[in-house]
Parts: structure tokens; C-alpha cells; sequence
């Protein structure tokens, strides 16, 4: 069996961007364990409407040099500016070639394994050994670089699941080929992903209405147009455990600036500092109450796609709803959903609500890490229960010094673990760590 210094499990974005930071230290021997590394699931099967959420000087796969990507991009198109959003299918490639130029630049420190991994145990002699449908290798350091979990399941849509008008997963294979044409379509969900099913659905020549509902019925807002806001000497207030005075201070943050833009933008690198500094009831009144609103403001449309769905609106071929869905059922007309205690009838529902917590999946890897008590669901159930470095908590509480994460396991944790920027920090900063031998903490 070979053994190496770190296995990385998970080759999407969080999966590349952890090898790069790994193959910048003196770490000599990396696996990267994936059937198809390079891509994932956000930037695999985008469709050429589909943009990043982020402009492209926010992209780098480094975190020591932040042109990187936009470099990358002027290579091919010198107009690319900082502020211009790509497709995720040219971020894709962008990974892909990444991973390809560090393989053949790493003379051999790098491995791919194209495999899924199933199973994660604890060697006898340290370390852990990653079994994978067709072999096994051990890692003194395992790194979880699993994505987010799998389309969340809906309760009030069993009686449709499996019905060919209900699409249970908006990113499954072929899914959207089958959607309606000229049929009324219902999107569950009012994010980033409905917006993606919409352009999805238009670019493709549906020509029915298309009305998206979601309890808050919030829609993303839309990246500004020009330069950031200039913010001068204004700083990003300090946490507090009580969420109501954390509010008010956000709020003096908001009124100091022309652009609400400029006061998210800082107060993004502070949000996981709010988030572990509020009580527990904090925590959990802003995440039923107050994380909507952030939410929309946080993940911005792209200003094309944004203008987009204005036209879409403006001739009522998209609406947008708040309310509770309360049931869907099949009938020979449609599928019947129940909005705010009335059925109306629709050609297709797609679940557009996103992923669901990571430790309701039916993978066996992460079935098996709760089984076998290597890992524990985090705070409110969601990611994996870590320490503040990103080591797995064990059945006993104990952070295990061999096993560890980046990106989506940390959300609960951490607040804001999902967008590149955040897992480019996280790699980078657990590559150094591994790299050193640090002490680990508590």
C-alpha cells in the first residue's frame, strides 16, 4: 500500500485549490483522490450563460498571486478586465489546466488517483488509509475536500419524486432537457440557482411563464457596475455576542456609505469572527431570521445576468413570489402545488433550494466517517464538527491530527466557507500547517 503525506479527497475547486497550496511547501508527497479531477460539480456542467458570482480578480487558484486567473484569462482575451465576470464553464477549464500544469510541474510529488474514495479509517501505525472502489492508500494528513452535500430532499414533494415534471435536482445529468417548453414552470427557491435554472430555461427557448417562490421572496442583488466604493477610514464594526447590537453597529457601518456594496465587501472577511462571537440564540434567531437578508446582498447576480432577469420581469415572463409552498401533487393536468392555501397548477417544479446538509448524504464516505465515529455533524447540523484549524472532531470531541477539512465541511463552524476566496485562505493556510508540523489546537 503507498503512503503519502497528505490525501486530498475531492477534486473540484476546494479539491485544486488545497494541491496548489500543498505543492507551494515543502510537502513531497500529495494524492488528490477523484473520478474526474479538475472541475466539480459548480464548474462542470455550467452552461455558457452561466457566469461566476464573483468578478475575476476575486478567482485566483493561489492565494501569494491574486492575477493569477485573470491573467490566465488575457492570455486568450487581452480586453479581460478585474471586473469582468466569466463563465464557471471557462473557470472550469481554468482548474483544470491549473491541476494539470502543477502535475506536470511537480516532477512527482503529485498523484491523481481517479477513484472514489468510500471509507476513511485509522491506520494502526498513524495516519489514516482512504479505501477506494478499487484500492486503498495511506496519509499521515487526510483533507476533506468534499464540496457541499446533495440536493436537499423536500418533504412536501415525496408524492412527486420520481414523476418526470419534478426535478428533484436542478444540476443532474440531463435534468433541464426535459423541462416544458411552453408549460407554466414553478422554481422552489429564489437564489442564485433559481436564477440559473431561469437563464437556463430562457437560453434553451422556453417560452412559458417561469415564477419562482421562496418564504422571503428575496431575490440576489446585482454586483455594482463600476469600481468599488472608495471607503476611505471607515473599518468594520467589532463582534458582539448579543445579534441585536451587532445589527445596530452593521447598520452605522451602512449608513456611512453610498453603496451598500462597500459595506458587505467589508464585512465579509470579518463575518465568520461575528458569527463565532454571538451567543448560540444569536446564532440561531440570524440564521432563521436576519441570514435571508444577508444572503441576496452577499451573493450577487452578475450585472449581465442581472439585466437579464430585469427584461425577463418586465414582460411578466418571470415573477417572483413570497409565500410557503405547502404541498405538490401529481394530477393529469399538471403538478398541483399548494401556495398559501391555494392550489395552482404548473408543467414542472424544480427544486432550486441548494444543497442540503453534508451529513444527510447517502455517500458512503461520509456515512461511514459518522458510522465508524471518526466525525460529528456541526453546529445546528450542518458541515462536520471542527476545532477553529479545520481538524475532523471525533464520536469523543477530540480533533483527530490526521484528518481535516476545507471549504463546505467548516460551514456551521464558520458562517461564509463556500465562495473561493474563503477556501483559497483555508487551503493555503492548512498547507502551511501541515508543511510545518504546527501544534494542533484544541
Amino acid at each position: 500500500m503507498r503512503t503519502f503525506q497528505v490525501a486530498v479527497i475531492g477534486g473540484g475547486a476546494a479539491g485544486v485549490l488545497t494541491v496548489t497550496a500543498l505543492l507551494g511547501t515543502p510537502v513531497h508527497e500529495v494524492a488528490l483522490v477523484d473520478p474526474e479531477p479538475g472541475r466539480g460539480l459548480a464548474y462542470g456542467p455550467a452552461e455558457p450563460w452561466h457566469l461566476l458570482n464573483s468578478p475575476a480578480r476575486a478567482m485566483s487558484a493561489y492565494q501569494g498571486d491574486p492575477a493569477h486567473f485573470l491573467e490566465w484569462c488575457q492570455a486568450t482575451d487581452p480586453s479581460a478586465g478585474p471586473g469582468d465576470f466569466m463563465s464557471r464553464r471557462t473557470y472550469g477549464e481554468y482548474l483544470a489546466e491549473t491541476l494539470g500544469v502543477e502535475e506536470t510541474a511537480a516532477l512527482g510529488r503529485l498523484t491523481l488517483v481517479r477513484d472514489r474514495a468510500v471509507r476513511v479509517l485509522p491506520h494502526q501505525d498513524g495516519g489514516m488509509v482512504v479505501h477506494t472502489r478499487t484500492g486503498e492508500l495511506r496519509a499521515d494528513h487526510v483533507v476533506l475536500a468534499v464540496g457541499q452535500g446533495p440536493a436537499r430532499r423536500l418533504k412536501l414533494a415525496e408524492a412527486v419524486e420520481g414523476d418526470p415534471r419534478y426535478l428533484a435536482d436542478p444540476w443532474a445529468p440531463g435534468g433541464l432537457d426535459a423541462l416544458p417548453h411552453r408549460a407554466p414552470v414553478l422554481l422552489l427557491g429564489t437564489g442564485l440557482t433559481a436564477v440559473d435554472v431561469l437563464l437556463s430555461l430562457t437560453e434553451r427557448g422556453a417560452e412559458g411563464p417561469v415564477t419562482a417562490v421562496s418564504r422571503h421572496g428575496l431575490l440576489p442583488r446585482e454586483h455594482s457596475r463600476g469600481a468599488a466604493e472608495a471607503v476611505g477610514a471607515v473599518t468594520a464594526p467589532e463582534p458582539s455576542k448579543s445579534l441585536a447590537e451587532l445589527t445596530r453597529r452593521v447598520r452605522r457601518l451602512a449608513a456611512s456609505v453610498s453603496d451598500w456594496r462597500a459595506a458587505v465587501d467589508l464585512l465579509r472577511p470579518r463575518v465568520d469572527e461575528y458569527w463565532r462571537g454571538l451567543s448560540d440564540a444569536g446564532r440561531d434567531r440570524f440564521a432563521r431570521h436576519l441570514a435571508r437578508h444577508w444572503e441576496v446582498h452577499r451573493h450577487r447576480m452578475a450585472p449581465s445576468v442581472a439585466e437579464k432577469v430585469a427584461r425577463l420581469r418586465e414582460k411578466d415572463r418571470f415573477t417572483v413570489r413570497s409565500g410557503g409552498v405547502d404541498a405538490i401533487e401529481p394530477t393529469p393536468e399538471g403538478l398541483a402545488v399548494t401556495i398559501g392555501g391555494r392550489n395552482e397548477i404548473y408543467g414542472a417544479v424544480v427544486n432550486c433550494t441548494g444543497r442540503d446538509r453534508l451529513t444527510r448524504s447517502d455517500d458512503p464516505l461520509m456515512t461511514g466517517l459518522l458510522a465508524d465515529g471518526l466525525a460529528l455533524p456541526g453546529p445546528g447540523g450542518h458541515g462536520l464538527h471542527v476545532n477553529p484549524e479545520g481538524a475532523v472532531r471525533d464520536a469523543s470531541g477530540r480533533p483527530n491530527p490526521a484528518l481535516w477539512t476545507v471549504g463546505p465541511p467548516r460551514y456551521g463552524y464558520l458562517w461564509e466557507t463556500t465562495a473561493v476566496p474563503e477556501i483559497r485562505l483555508q487551503a493555503s493556510v492548512l498547507a502551511e500547517r501541515l508543511a510545518t508540523g504546527a501544534p494542533l489546537g484544541v
